[in-house]
């Protein structure tokens, strides 16, 4: 496997060094894990200064390995391990992020996941698929007798939100405003991120808390059939939730409940359009759709790293950690792994091999993960349906970030 001239691997040491903001990387990832996966599946990023891990088994094994966690510090002080102290420019910005369904460990995630987890359920989720019919269609009305478009701004960033805001219990026509919080709160998962991305996410993490806690007083006094009232007025073992860990459960429902089903919905239509395949037959059936999507899931996965704490002395891959060393697993690389699928880089919707592993696993398995295949199992032959002769009609934008991979733009014709 050819090594990409950007990309420096030193297969003795397993160093490599790679600039995570080279273009020629973020714009195709994919090329980079063959070539990891071919000299180096297991790695430590030079410019990251950590550990990685891509093979397939690894990073399924990590993410249920219950001697790594989302947090260290329910175990361990700041002064124990070396980290420093909270910067106060980011202190509306970790108060957000404080009780996390990504962040937190059990007990405390087990509480605030069986609150949240029966309104996510395949059973429940379901029942909306009318509501998901109508609102794509009622989108493709807008801009079906144009013959052109931009497939993000027209449509894939519109469903995913007003969906979980609906669920959640918040106004459609927040939906644009969400959209402005959600970006400016994901560049804090960035790799070098600036000054300047850590105080629009602090301004944006203010603006959206408070915006939250209005919802919640008014649900605290009207009651109504959503999400947000279930959270409010339900107790687990006694217990209620306080009004940081609404908040904290609120966004990280209404950004996860998002950001990554948009990324993919653009990425599934660019890797179909690509792939010379007849969208006819993609989607002929349900069983077809469903294989389709989760081809499109794995060979570009909208979320490409998840990271964890050593809570204990572990050995992965040769590699020793002690307690507080951080790990990263590259999910959309394990999705790549040549010892699980035959010729990885390849769009084959007919596949029968190993589940992706886009949505994560063991106790932190992303929650959302029924409404979104069930946003995309709709999503998808809808439009190539109305939009007959379908094709990009220029280069798409790629995000210029990793760590989320995706499109600003993507130009349509039809």
């Amino acid at each position: 496997m050819m090594i990409p001239p950007f990309l420096k691997i030193d297969p003795a040491t397993r160093h490599v060094s790679l600039d995570g903001s080279d273009p020629a990387f973020y714009g195709n990832p994919n090329a980079v894990y063959a070539a990891l996966h071919a000299h180096c599946p297991t790695f430590y990023w030079e410019q990251q200064k950590q550990w990685f891990v891509t093979g397939y088994d690894h990073v399924n094994g990590l993410l249920r390995d219950r001697r790594f966690g989302r947090q260290i510090l329910h175990i361990a002080s700041r002064e124990e391990l070396g980290l420093p102290e909270p910067e106060p420019h980011i202190a509306a910005f970790d108060l957000a992020e404080r009780y996390s369904l990504l962040e937190l460990e059990p007990p405390e995630h087990t509480r605030l996941r069986t609150l949240v987890n029966r309104a996510f359920v395949s059973r429940h989720v379901e029942k909306m698929k009318p509501e998901i019919e109508e609102l794509a269609n009622r989108l493709i009305d807008t801009f079906a007798d144009k013959g052109e478009g931009e497939l993000l701004s027209a449509f894939a960033d519109i469903i995913p939100v007003t969906m979980i805001a609906r669920m959640i219990g918040i106004p459609e026509d927040m939906g644009p405003q969400l959209l402005k919080w959600s970006h400016a709160y994901v560049r804090m998962y960035m790799f070098g991120r600036t000054r300047a991305d850590e105080d629009a996410a602090e301004q944006a993490a203010r603006e959206f808390s408070d915006y939250v806690k209005t919802v919640i007083a008014e649900r605290r006094a009207e009651p109504r059939d959503d999400l947000l009232t279930h959270m409010i007025h339900t107790e687990h073992k006694g217990q209620y939730l306080t009004e940081d860990e609404l908040v904290s459960t609120t966004i990280v429902l209404l950004n996860a409940g998002h950001e990554a089903t948009v990324h993919q919905i653009g990425n599934s239509v660019r890797i179909i359009l690509d792939s010379g395949y007849d969208p006819a037959a993609l989607f002929r059936d349900e069983a077809a759709t469903e294989r389709t999507v989760e081809e499109s899931l794995r060979i570009c996965a909208p979320v490409h790293i998840f990271q964890r704490w050593a809570l204990e002395p572990a050995e992965i891959d040769g590699i020793a950690f002690k307690r507080g060393d951080k790990v990263s697993m590259i999910l959309a690389a394990a999705n790549l792994d040549p010892a699980k699928f035959s010729d990885p880089l390849a769009f084959k919707p007919d596949r029968n091999e190993a589940p992706n592993l886009s949505f994560g696993a063991g106790i932190h398995f992303c929650i959302g993960a029924p409404l979104a295949r069930l946003e995309l199992n709709i999503v998808l032959p809808i439009l190539f349906k109305r939009l007959p002769g379908l094709k990009i009609a220029k280069p798409p934008v790629v995000k210029d970030v990793y760590h989320f991979h995706g499109l600003d733009r993507l130009d349509l014709v039809w």
